[in-house]
């Protein structure tokens, strides 16, 4: 199996997530399908149909949330070193394409939000900058095109 690297922070999200979703949306489900039950035949029942489906799709995610769980290893960003990117790295890039400076956080894919500049070590980006030094300059090859992409900083 392979280790599932999370913030502390992360960890607790996933794991509030496996709790809402056992509790809270199985219920709503299993209501759902009660509901769907009660209007007769189930072989050209729309809702029913809908309502079975919703189902696999919320077991399946309780599935890659146990197993994300299952096989996570808290990291402390504490002991996150600064002198290359690694997981849980807070890096300042500079864009050439775009003449920008951005930040990102390296993180795994479960804790990954782009709206937060916290970008998968699994994503094009994430990928070509993990393990580079500050100075390092790396091509990127992401759905818009190529990027040249320049190591700035290293945080915590």
């Amino acid at each position: 199996m392979e280790k599932n690297y999370l913030s502390r922070e992360g960890f607790e999200e996933l794991e509030e997530e496996l709790e809402d979703l056992k509790g809270r949306g199985r219920r709503e489900i299993a209501e759902e399908i009660a509901e769907a039950r009660a209007k007769g035949d189930l072989s050209e029942n729309a809702e029913y149909d809908a309502a079975k489906e919703a189902q696999g799709m919320l077991e399946k995610r309780i599935a890659e949330l146990e197993n994300a769980l299952a096989n996570a290893r808290i990291l402390d960003e504490e002991d996150v070193n600064t002198d290359k990117a690694y997981l849980l790295s807070t890096i300042t890039i500079y864009n050439h394409n775009v003449d920008k400076e951005v930040k990102y956080t390296l993180v795994s894919k479960d804790e990954a939000d782009f709206k937060e500049n916290k970008i998968s070590v699994e994503s094009p980006i994430g990928q070509a900058i993990l393990g580079q030094e500050i100075g390092d300059v790396v091509d990127v090859e992401v759905p818009a095109g190529e990027l040249k992409l320049e190591i700035k900083k290293i945080e915590r």
